[in-house]
C-alpha cells in the first residue's frame, strides 16, 4: 500500500537539501531526485521507500504531532536492529541515523530495503498456497522463539531496559498511555489493570521482547514461505517472552471478531488459528501455557490501548492516518471485552 510516489519534500518536516548533505556525509549518497513513496498500512512510525534507479532504501521517522514519551523512538529501534545484525534473527541492516535538527526536527533512520513480501494486502496473501500459508505461520512462531533466544550480553542489549518484573512495568506503562490517549471513560480498562496486577505470574527469565509481533510486521520470502525480516521494533524491550506471544495472539483475528487491520489476511485458509499458534510456541519453547493465558489477556488490553492511541493521534493530526484505516471505538470496546473474557477463563 502507498500514498503515491513523489520527492523528498513530501516527507513531513524534512529539508531536502540538508538531507542530501547528511546522506552524502554518511556514505549513503541518496540523490536529490530520489523518488519517495509512503509504504505500509501501519499507524505508528511513518515509513517511506526511497528509489533511485535500481537502488532502494527505507526511511523511518516518528509520527507528526504530540507524541507519548518513548512510544516512537526510531533511534532506539535502530540500536536494536544494529545489535541483531549478526544474529539468527532476520532484520534489515541500518545505514544511518540522523538526529540533526537542520535536516528534520524529528530523528530519521535510513535502513536496508529487504526484497520480500509484506502480507498486508489480500493479493499477496492469496498468491500463497494453503501449504505456504501454513509454513509462514510456523516460521513466524520459530522466528519469535529465535528472538527470545538472543544472548543479551553478547549483542550488547542487556541494558536496553529494566530487568524488574515485566508485568508490573507493562501495567504501569500502558495504564499511563491510556490516561494520555483516552477520549472517553471505559471503566473495564481500569478494572483489568487491577486484576492483572493482582494475578501476575512469577517471571522466570528476562529476554528480548519484540513487543509488536504480528503478520504485518514481518516480511516474507514467498519461495521459502518463511520470514525474511522482522520489522517495527519500536516497542521492543526486555521482559517475559510469553508477553510477546500473548500480544501476537491478541493481534491475530478470529472469524467474527474485531479486525485491527482492514485486510485480515490471517483468516485465509492455511494460516493457523490462535490455539495452533499458542500450542506451536509452547511446544517449541517448553514455556508455561497457564502463564501464556495471562499474557494473552493482557495483550488484548494493551492492543485496545494502542488502538485508542491511534484514534487520538489521527484526531490530533490527520497526516498520521495510514492506508490501513483507523480503528473505531467499537473495535476498542470489543478488544476490552475480549480481554475480560480471556482473563475470566484464565481465573484472573
Amino acid at each position: 500500500m502507498s500514498d503515491g510516489s513523489a520527492g523528498l519534500a513530501t516527507i513531513p518536516e524534512l529539508d531536502p537539501a540538508e538531507f542530501g548533505r547528511w546522506s552524502r556525509g554518511n556514505g549513503i549518497d541518496i540523490p536529490d531526485d530520489v523518488a519517495v513513496t509512503r509504504v505500509g498500512i501501519g499507524q505508528s512510525n511513518l515509513t517511506y521507500l526511497l528509489t533511485a534507479g535500481d537502488v532502494r532504501w527505507v526511511l523511518r521517522r516518528p509520527p507528526v504531532g504530540n507524541l507519548l514519551a518513548s512510544a516512537h523512538d526510531v533511534v532506539r529501534e535502530a540500536r536494536i536492529l544494529s545489535a541483531l545484525a549478526d544474529t539468527p534473527v532476520p532484520v534489515p541492516r541500518i545505514h544511518g541515523v540522523c538526529t540533526d535538527t537542520a535536516v528534520a526536527p524529528a530523528p530519521l533512520v535510513v535502513m536496508e530495503f529487504v526484497e520480500a513480501v509484506a502480507l498486508d494486502n489480500l493479493p499477496a496473501a492469496e498468491a500463497l498456497t494453503v501449504e505456504q500459508r501454513r509454513s509462514v505461520g510456523k516460521s513466524m512462531i520459530d522466528t519469535l522463539a529465535t528472538i527470545h533466544e538472543v544472548d543479551l550480553e553478547a549483542v550488547g542489549l542487556s541494558d536496553l531496559a529494566s530487568h524488574k518484573p515485566y508485568a508490573a512495568r507493562q501495567l504501569k506503562r500502558w495504564s499511563s498511555q491510556w490516561e494520555k490517549s483516552r477520549t472517553r471513560d471505559i471503566p473495564a480498562v481500569d478494572d483489568l489493570t487491577r486484576r492483572f496486577l493482582a494475578h501476575a505470574p512469577e517471571q522466570h527469565e528476562t529476554r528480548l521482547v519484540h513487543g509488536d509481533f504480528h503478520i504485518r510486521n514481518v516480511m516474507i520470502d514467498p519461495a521459502a514461505a518463511s520470514v525474511r525480516a522482522v520489522l517495527d521494533w519500536e516497542l521492543s524491550t526486555l521482559g517475559d517472552p510469553l508477553a510477546d506471544i500473548g500480544s501476537t495472539l491478541a493481534y491475530w483475528p478470529a472469524p467474527g471478531g474485531p479486525q485491527l487491520s482492514a485486510v485480515p489476511v490471517e483468516l485465509l485458509d492455511g494460516f493457523p488459528d490462535r490455539a495452533t499458534l499458542a500450542a506451536d510456541y509452547i511446544e517449541r519453547t517448553g514455556r508455561d501455557p497457564q502463564a501464556l493465558a495471562y499474557w494473552h489477556a493482557l495483550g488484548l488490553w494493551k492492543v485496545a490501548i494502542i488502538a485508542q492511541g491511534i484514534l487520538k493521534r489521527v484526531e490530533d493530526n490527520a497526516s498520521n492516518r495510514a492506508a490501513g484505516g483507523v480503528p473505531t471505538t467499537t473495535v476498542v470496546d470489543t478488544l476490552v471485552e475480549m480481554a475480560q473474557s480471556v482473563a475470566g477463563e484464565a481465573g484472573i
